[in-house]
Protein backbone atom coordinates (compact mmCIF):
# COMPACT_ATOMS: atom_id res chain seq x y z
CA UNK A 1 0.00 0.00 0.00
CA UNK A 2 1.49 3.68 -1.23
CA UNK A 3 1.17 5.90 1.72
CA UNK A 4 -0.80 8.07 -0.18
CA UNK A 5 -2.81 10.31 1.93
CA UNK A 6 -6.58 11.04 0.64
CA UNK A 7 -8.78 14.28 1.75
CA UNK A 8 -12.16 15.33 1.45
CA UNK A 9 -12.33 18.58 -0.71
CA UNK A 10 -15.85 18.37 -1.82
CA UNK A 11 -19.32 17.30 -0.59
CA UNK A 12 -22.96 17.36 -1.70
CA UNK A 13 -25.92 16.33 -0.27
CA UNK A 14 -29.93 15.87 -1.14
CA UNK A 15 -31.74 15.02 1.91
CA UNK A 16 -35.12 14.98 3.67
CA UNK A 17 -34.27 17.84 5.19
CA UNK A 18 -32.53 20.02 2.49
CA UNK A 19 -31.29 20.08 -1.03
CA UNK A 20 -27.98 21.48 -0.35
CA UNK A 21 -25.27 20.76 2.02
CA UNK A 22 -25.94 24.36 4.24
CA UNK A 23 -29.73 24.07 4.10
CA UNK A 24 -28.68 20.14 5.46
CA UNK A 25 -26.76 21.06 8.01
CA UNK A 26 -28.59 23.74 9.45
CA UNK A 27 -31.56 21.30 9.43
CA UNK A 28 -29.90 19.16 11.58
CA UNK A 29 -27.66 20.82 14.37
CA UNK A 30 -31.45 22.54 14.93
CA UNK A 31 -33.01 18.58 15.36
CA UNK A 32 -35.45 19.17 12.42
CA UNK A 33 -37.26 16.15 11.61
CA UNK A 34 -37.67 15.25 7.94
CA UNK A 35 -40.46 12.54 8.13
CA UNK A 36 -44.23 12.55 7.39
CA UNK A 37 -46.71 10.86 6.32
CA UNK A 38 -46.10 9.19 2.73
CA UNK A 39 -47.52 11.26 0.03
CA UNK A 40 -46.25 9.79 -3.39
CA UNK A 41 -49.30 6.49 -3.48
CA UNK A 42 -51.72 5.51 -1.56
CA UNK A 43 -50.72 3.90 2.05
CA UNK A 44 -53.79 2.93 3.28
CA UNK A 45 -53.62 -0.91 3.61
CA UNK A 46 -50.11 -0.57 4.94
CA UNK A 47 -48.98 -0.76 8.53
CA UNK A 48 -46.47 2.29 8.06
CA UNK A 49 -47.31 4.94 6.72
CA UNK A 50 -44.74 7.14 6.82
CA UNK A 51 -41.37 8.01 5.41
CA UNK A 52 -38.68 10.31 5.15
CA UNK A 53 -39.44 11.92 1.73
CA UNK A 54 -37.27 13.98 -0.26
CA UNK A 55 -39.32 17.96 -1.09
CA UNK A 56 -38.44 20.41 -3.14
CA UNK A 57 -36.16 18.73 -5.24
CA UNK A 58 -35.77 21.07 -8.54
CA UNK A 59 -34.41 18.67 -10.67
CA UNK A 60 -34.65 21.27 -13.80
CA UNK A 61 -31.21 22.69 -11.91
CA UNK A 62 -29.33 19.79 -13.11
CA UNK A 63 -31.35 18.02 -16.04
CA UNK A 64 -32.98 18.80 -19.43
CA UNK A 65 -36.27 17.37 -19.58
CA UNK A 66 -34.96 14.66 -21.97
CA UNK A 67 -32.27 13.78 -19.93
CA UNK A 68 -34.26 13.32 -16.69
CA UNK A 69 -36.93 11.13 -18.92
CA UNK A 70 -34.47 8.36 -19.14
CA UNK A 71 -33.45 8.71 -15.65
CA UNK A 72 -34.65 6.65 -12.08
CA UNK A 73 -35.30 8.89 -9.46
CA UNK A 74 -32.17 7.42 -7.34
CA UNK A 75 -29.61 8.50 -10.79
CA UNK A 76 -30.88 11.76 -10.46
CA UNK A 77 -30.00 12.38 -6.65
CA UNK A 78 -26.84 11.13 -7.79
CA UNK A 79 -26.37 13.44 -10.38
CA UNK A 80 -27.91 16.34 -8.59
CA UNK A 81 -25.38 15.85 -5.48
CA UNK A 82 -22.49 14.87 -7.37
CA UNK A 83 -22.74 18.07 -9.08
CA UNK A 84 -23.24 20.07 -5.81
CA UNK A 85 -19.63 18.10 -4.65
CA UNK A 86 -17.85 19.23 -7.42
CA UNK A 87 -18.89 22.76 -7.59
CA UNK A 88 -17.97 22.61 -3.98
CA UNK A 89 -14.71 21.46 -4.33
CA UNK A 90 -13.67 24.29 -6.87
CA UNK A 91 -12.33 21.76 -9.15
CA UNK A 92 -11.21 23.37 -12.97
CA UNK A 93 -12.22 19.81 -14.51
CA UNK A 94 -10.50 21.49 -18.19
CA UNK A 95 -7.33 21.95 -16.19
CA UNK A 96 -7.78 18.20 -14.53
CA UNK A 97 -6.42 14.15 -15.55
CA UNK A 98 -9.88 12.91 -16.22
CA UNK A 99 -7.62 9.29 -16.92
CA UNK A 100 -7.05 9.73 -13.05
CA UNK A 101 -10.34 10.28 -11.69
CA UNK A 102 -12.92 7.78 -10.93
CA UNK A 103 -16.39 7.46 -9.35
CA UNK A 104 -17.99 4.84 -6.96
CA UNK A 105 -21.57 5.17 -5.94
CA UNK A 106 -23.33 2.63 -3.93
CA UNK A 107 -26.71 2.01 -3.97
CA UNK A 108 -28.32 -0.92 -1.98
CA UNK A 109 -31.85 -1.69 -4.41
CA UNK A 110 -31.20 1.17 -6.67
CA UNK A 111 -33.92 1.23 -9.40
CA UNK A 112 -36.60 -0.06 -7.91
CA UNK A 113 -39.12 2.68 -9.02
CA UNK A 114 -38.40 2.03 -12.31
CA UNK A 115 -38.80 -1.66 -12.26
CA UNK A 116 -42.56 -1.48 -10.57
CA UNK A 117 -43.83 1.50 -12.89
CA UNK A 118 -41.88 -0.87 -15.99
CA UNK A 119 -43.28 -4.12 -15.28
CA UNK A 120 -46.98 -2.01 -14.79
CA UNK A 121 -47.06 -1.32 -18.19
CA UNK A 122 -46.31 -4.79 -19.14
CA UNK A 123 -49.19 -5.57 -17.88
CA UNK A 124 -51.47 -3.39 -18.50
CA UNK A 125 -50.10 -3.12 -22.39
CA UNK A 126 -47.81 -5.62 -23.20
CA UNK A 127 -44.15 -5.85 -23.83
CA UNK A 128 -44.05 -3.85 -27.31
CA UNK A 129 -44.56 -0.51 -24.20
CA UNK A 130 -41.59 -1.50 -22.13
CA UNK A 131 -39.40 1.69 -21.82
CA UNK A 132 -35.94 1.22 -24.07
CA UNK A 133 -34.43 2.37 -21.19
CA UNK A 134 -36.18 0.32 -18.62
CA UNK A 135 -32.76 -1.73 -18.22
CA UNK A 136 -30.47 1.18 -17.72
CA UNK A 137 -32.59 3.32 -15.69
CA UNK A 138 -33.26 0.54 -13.68
CA UNK A 139 -29.50 -1.29 -12.80
CA UNK A 140 -27.22 -0.05 -9.84
CA UNK A 141 -24.20 0.83 -11.53
CA UNK A 142 -25.83 3.19 -13.83
CA UNK A 143 -25.44 6.06 -11.28
CA UNK A 144 -21.72 5.83 -11.49
CA UNK A 145 -21.72 5.81 -14.94
CA UNK A 146 -24.11 8.86 -15.57
CA UNK A 147 -21.83 10.62 -13.14
CA UNK A 148 -18.33 9.93 -15.26
CA UNK A 149 -20.07 10.40 -18.16
CA UNK A 150 -21.23 13.97 -17.07
CA UNK A 151 -17.84 15.02 -15.95
CA UNK A 152 -15.65 12.71 -17.84
CA UNK A 153 -14.68 11.06 -15.19
CA UNK A 154 -12.52 7.72 -16.87
CA UNK A 155 -10.84 6.09 -14.13
CA UNK A 156 -11.98 3.25 -11.85
CA UNK A 157 -15.96 3.44 -12.12
CA UNK A 158 -18.48 0.70 -10.36
CA UNK A 159 -21.28 0.41 -7.56
CA UNK A 160 -20.76 -1.17 -4.88
CA UNK A 161 -23.84 -2.97 -3.38
CA UNK A 162 -24.31 -4.07 0.45
CA UNK A 163 -27.65 -2.95 1.82
CA UNK A 164 -27.13 -0.33 4.01
CA UNK A 165 -23.39 -0.05 4.22
CA UNK A 166 -23.19 0.26 0.24
CA UNK A 167 -22.18 3.53 0.05
CA UNK A 168 -19.42 3.58 3.23
CA UNK A 169 -18.34 0.30 1.36
CA UNK A 170 -17.98 3.22 -2.15
CA UNK A 171 -16.11 5.82 0.31
CA UNK A 172 -13.97 2.87 1.18
CA UNK A 173 -13.20 1.41 -1.85
CA UNK A 174 -12.58 5.34 -3.24
CA UNK A 175 -10.33 5.85 -0.76
CA UNK A 176 -8.20 2.22 -1.03
CA UNK A 177 -8.53 3.50 -4.90
CA UNK A 178 -6.31 6.83 -4.00
CA UNK A 179 -4.22 5.52 -1.47
CA UNK A 180 -2.65 2.78 -4.31
CA UNK A 181 -2.17 5.56 -6.92
CA UNK A 182 -4.67 4.13 -9.07
CA UNK A 183 -6.59 7.68 -8.88
CA UNK A 184 -6.41 11.52 -7.88
CA UNK A 185 -9.87 12.12 -7.32
CA UNK A 186 -12.70 10.25 -7.02
CA UNK A 187 -16.32 10.97 -6.70
CA UNK A 188 -18.01 8.75 -3.66
CA UNK A 189 -20.74 7.97 -2.13
CA UNK A 190 -24.32 6.84 -2.47
CA UNK A 191 -28.14 7.20 -3.92
CA UNK A 192 -31.28 5.98 -3.07
CA UNK A 193 -35.03 6.11 -4.07
CA UNK A 194 -37.39 3.56 -3.05
CA UNK A 195 -39.99 4.88 -1.33
CA UNK A 196 -42.25 2.80 -3.35
CA UNK A 197 -45.26 0.54 -2.95
CA UNK A 198 -43.56 -1.97 -3.15
CA UNK A 199 -40.31 -1.40 -1.12
CA UNK A 200 -42.82 -0.29 1.59
CA UNK A 201 -44.94 -3.40 1.67
CA UNK A 202 -42.05 -5.88 1.84
CA UNK A 203 -40.07 -3.81 5.10
CA UNK A 204 -43.78 -4.14 6.49
CA UNK A 205 -44.17 -7.78 6.24
CA UNK A 206 -40.39 -8.03 7.30
CA UNK A 207 -41.79 -5.94 10.57
CA UNK A 208 -38.95 -3.55 10.28
CA UNK A 209 -40.67 -0.41 9.92
CA UNK A 210 -42.22 1.84 12.93
CA UNK A 211 -45.70 2.15 12.56
CA UNK A 212 -45.95 5.48 14.55
CA UNK A 213 -47.91 6.78 11.92
CA UNK A 214 -49.87 9.49 13.93
CA UNK A 215 -47.00 10.86 15.34
CA UNK A 216 -44.29 11.08 12.00
CA UNK A 217 -41.69 13.13 13.67
CA UNK A 218 -41.55 11.15 17.27
CA UNK A 219 -41.22 7.80 15.03
CA UNK A 220 -37.01 7.32 14.27
CA UNK A 221 -36.01 6.53 18.06
CA UNK A 222 -32.47 4.88 18.10
CA UNK A 223 -31.56 4.10 21.40
CA UNK A 224 -35.26 4.82 22.99
CA UNK A 225 -36.84 2.34 24.96
CA UNK A 226 -40.12 2.90 22.65
CA UNK A 227 -38.30 2.56 19.49
CA UNK A 228 -40.70 0.40 17.07
CA UNK A 229 -38.50 0.05 13.69
CA UNK A 230 -36.52 2.58 11.18
CA UNK A 231 -38.09 4.74 8.84
CA UNK A 232 -37.69 5.17 5.19
CA UNK A 233 -35.35 7.66 3.82
CA UNK A 234 -34.28 8.32 0.37
CA UNK A 235 -31.77 11.15 -1.25
CA UNK A 236 -28.05 11.30 -2.11
CA UNK A 237 -24.33 11.96 -0.32
CA UNK A 238 -21.59 12.43 -2.38
CA UNK A 239 -17.58 13.13 -1.47
CA UNK A 240 -14.91 14.01 -3.21
CA UNK A 241 -12.34 12.08 -2.38
CA UNK A 242 -8.68 13.57 -3.46
CA UNK A 243 -4.86 12.82 -2.47
CA UNK A 244 -3.64 15.65 -0.73
CA UNK A 245 -0.86 16.44 -3.47
CA UNK A 246 -3.54 17.01 -5.56
CA UNK A 247 -5.46 19.22 -3.33
CA UNK A 248 -2.55 21.29 -2.26
CA UNK A 249 -1.76 21.40 -6.00
CA UNK A 250 -4.93 23.10 -6.82
CA UNK A 251 -5.15 25.11 -3.85
CA UNK A 252 -8.37 23.40 -2.49
CA UNK A 253 -10.05 23.58 0.70
CA UNK A 254 -9.58 20.50 2.50
CA UNK A 255 -13.41 19.87 5.10
CA UNK A 256 -11.07 16.44 6.54
CA UNK A 257 -8.46 13.81 5.31
CA UNK A 258 -10.17 10.19 5.35
CA UNK A 259 -7.23 8.17 7.75
CA UNK A 260 -8.45 4.50 8.31
CA UNK A 261 -11.17 2.03 7.48
CA UNK A 262 -12.61 -1.15 8.52
CA UNK A 263 -15.01 -3.78 6.74
CA UNK A 264 -16.45 -7.10 8.48
CA UNK A 265 -18.76 -9.81 8.19
CA UNK A 266 -21.08 -10.98 10.93
CA UNK A 267 -21.86 -14.24 8.65
CA UNK A 268 -24.58 -14.39 11.18
CA UNK A 269 -28.54 -14.24 10.05
CA UNK A 270 -29.86 -12.34 6.88
CA UNK A 271 -31.35 -9.49 8.85
CA UNK A 272 -30.55 -9.78 12.15
CA UNK A 273 -26.71 -8.44 13.81
CA UNK A 274 -24.33 -10.47 16.08
CA UNK A 275 -26.29 -10.03 19.54
CA UNK A 276 -22.63 -9.20 21.43
CA UNK A 277 -22.05 -6.78 18.11
CA UNK A 278 -18.78 -8.66 16.97
CA UNK A 279 -18.38 -7.64 13.57
CA UNK A 280 -19.56 -4.55 14.27
CA UNK A 281 -16.17 -4.28 17.25
CA UNK A 282 -14.19 -5.64 14.79
CA UNK A 283 -14.76 -3.19 11.60
CA UNK A 284 -14.38 -0.63 14.33
CA UNK A 285 -10.96 -2.23 15.50
CA UNK A 286 -9.95 -3.10 11.93
CA UNK A 287 -10.22 0.88 11.64
CA UNK A 288 -8.53 1.73 14.30
CA UNK A 289 -5.73 -0.17 13.28
CA UNK A 290 -5.97 0.83 10.06
CA UNK A 291 -5.66 4.79 11.32
CA UNK A 292 -2.87 4.29 13.38
CA UNK A 293 -3.69 5.88 16.22
CA UNK A 294 -5.52 5.18 19.92
CA UNK A 295 -8.70 4.62 20.95
CA UNK A 296 -8.16 7.36 23.46
CA UNK A 297 -8.00 10.09 20.28
CA UNK A 298 -11.51 9.18 18.75
CA UNK A 299 -13.87 12.08 19.84
CA UNK A 300 -16.95 11.50 18.02
CA UNK A 301 -18.82 8.53 16.57
CA UNK A 302 -22.17 8.90 14.32
CA UNK A 303 -24.09 5.89 14.79
CA UNK A 304 -25.67 3.77 12.51
CA UNK A 305 -28.55 4.17 15.38
CA UNK A 306 -31.33 2.69 13.05
CA UNK A 307 -34.06 2.34 16.01
CA UNK A 308 -34.32 -1.46 15.93
CA UNK A 309 -34.87 -2.85 18.66
CA UNK A 310 -31.50 -5.19 18.10
CA UNK A 311 -29.70 -3.33 16.47
CA UNK A 312 -28.98 -0.58 18.51
CA UNK A 313 -27.75 -3.15 21.38
CA UNK A 314 -25.72 -4.80 19.50
CA UNK A 315 -23.84 -1.72 18.30
CA UNK A 316 -23.73 -0.33 21.96
CA UNK A 317 -22.29 -3.42 22.96
CA UNK A 318 -19.60 -3.16 20.25
CA UNK A 319 -18.48 0.39 20.93
CA UNK A 320 -18.21 -0.63 24.62
CA UNK A 321 -16.23 -3.68 23.81
CA UNK A 322 -13.66 -1.74 21.72
CA UNK A 323 -13.68 1.44 23.88
CA UNK A 324 -14.29 0.31 27.28
CA UNK A 325 -14.65 2.77 29.87
CA UNK A 326 -13.48 5.07 27.57
CA UNK A 327 -17.06 4.19 25.55
CA UNK A 328 -19.03 6.62 27.95
CA UNK A 329 -16.64 9.22 27.68
CA UNK A 330 -17.57 9.33 23.60
CA UNK A 331 -20.32 11.09 22.22
CA UNK A 332 -22.62 9.29 20.09
CA UNK A 333 -25.20 10.12 17.78
CA UNK A 334 -27.79 8.54 15.14
CA UNK A 335 -28.57 11.03 12.45
CA UNK A 336 -31.22 8.80 11.44
CA UNK A 337 -33.33 9.96 14.06
CA UNK A 338 -34.12 13.45 11.93
CA UNK A 339 -33.62 12.39 8.29
CA UNK A 340 -34.80 8.59 8.48
CA UNK A 341 -32.69 5.75 7.17
CA UNK A 342 -31.49 6.20 3.56
CA UNK A 343 -30.55 2.37 3.27
CA UNK A 344 -27.64 2.41 0.20
CA UNK A 345 -27.02 5.91 1.04
CA UNK A 346 -26.89 6.71 4.47
CA UNK A 347 -23.15 5.82 5.22
CA UNK A 348 -22.20 8.63 3.14
CA UNK A 349 -24.94 11.18 4.31
CA UNK A 350 -23.38 10.46 7.95
CA UNK A 351 -19.85 10.44 6.75
CA UNK A 352 -20.85 14.25 5.57
CA UNK A 353 -22.75 15.18 8.81
CA UNK A 354 -19.68 13.63 10.71
CA UNK A 355 -17.47 16.05 8.42
CA UNK A 356 -19.73 18.72 9.24
CA UNK A 357 -19.36 18.10 12.94
CA UNK A 358 -15.82 18.75 12.71
CA UNK A 359 -15.79 21.65 10.84
CA UNK A 360 -17.93 23.47 12.99
CA UNK A 361 -17.17 22.31 16.44
CA UNK A 362 -20.99 21.01 16.85
CA UNK A 363 -22.92 18.04 17.11
CA UNK A 364 -26.18 17.17 16.37
CA UNK A 365 -29.16 15.66 18.92
CA UNK A 366 -30.19 12.40 18.74
CA UNK A 367 -34.05 13.73 18.75
CA UNK A 368 -36.94 11.95 20.29
CA UNK A 369 -34.39 9.69 22.71
CA UNK A 370 -36.88 10.61 25.56
CA UNK A 371 -36.86 7.19 27.53
CA UNK A 372 -33.65 5.77 27.16
CA UNK A 373 -32.99 2.14 26.74
CA UNK A 374 -30.83 0.55 29.58
CA UNK A 375 -29.10 -1.13 27.57
CA UNK A 376 -28.40 1.57 25.66
CA UNK A 377 -26.48 3.99 28.49
CA UNK A 378 -23.58 5.76 26.20
CA UNK A 379 -23.65 9.23 25.80
CA UNK A 380 -25.89 9.63 22.62
CA UNK A 381 -26.54 13.71 22.64
CA UNK A 382 -30.04 13.07 23.82
CA UNK A 383 -32.27 16.34 22.39
CA UNK A 384 -30.22 19.07 21.95
CA UNK A 385 -27.04 19.87 19.96
CA UNK A 386 -23.92 20.28 21.08
CA UNK A 387 -20.84 22.26 21.27
CA UNK A 388 -18.10 19.43 21.15
CA UNK A 389 -14.27 20.43 19.83
CA UNK A 390 -13.01 16.85 18.86
CA UNK A 391 -9.75 16.24 16.33
CA UNK A 392 -10.86 12.68 15.06
CA UNK A 393 -14.42 10.90 14.21
CA UNK A 394 -15.93 7.46 13.54
CA UNK A 395 -18.60 6.50 11.33
CA UNK A 396 -20.18 3.02 11.49
CA UNK A 397 -22.54 1.53 8.58
CA UNK A 398 -24.23 -1.94 9.11
CA UNK A 399 -26.30 -3.87 6.34
CA UNK A 400 -28.60 -6.88 5.81
CA UNK A 401 -26.31 -9.56 5.24
CA UNK A 402 -24.31 -9.12 8.00
CA UNK A 403 -22.10 -6.28 6.15
CA UNK A 404 -20.15 -3.74 8.77
CA UNK A 405 -18.13 -0.58 7.90
CA UNK A 406 -16.30 1.85 10.25
CA UNK A 407 -14.27 4.67 8.44
CA UNK A 408 -12.35 7.54 10.86
CA UNK A 409 -11.19 11.04 10.03
CA UNK A 410 -9.31 13.50 11.28
CA UNK A 411 -9.38 17.28 11.12
CA UNK A 412 -6.41 18.50 8.83
CA UNK A 413 -4.97 21.95 10.42
CA UNK A 414 -1.91 21.71 11.49
CA UNK A 415 -1.39 18.06 10.46
CA UNK A 416 -0.11 18.29 6.43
Amino acid sequence: MNNIRVVITGMGVVSPLGCNLDEYWQAVVNGKCGIGMVSRFDVTQYSTRIAAEIKNFDEAKYLDKKEARRMDLSEKYAIAASQMAIDDSGVDLDKFNLERAGVVIGSGIGGIGTFEKQHQILLDSGPGRVSPFFIPMMIIDMCAGLVAIRFGFKGPNYATVSACSSSSHAIVDSFRIIQRGEADMMIAGGAESTITPTSLAGFCSAQALSARNDEPEKSSRPFDKDRDGFVMGEGAAIVILESLESALARGAKIYAEIIGAGMTCDAYHMTAPLPDGNGAKRSMSNAINDAGIRREEVGYINSHGTATILGDIAETKAIKSVFGELAYKIPINSTKSMVGHLLGAAGAIELVTSVMSLQNNTLHPTINLENPDPACDLDYVPLKAREHHFDIFLSNSFGFGGHNVSIIGRRVNGRM
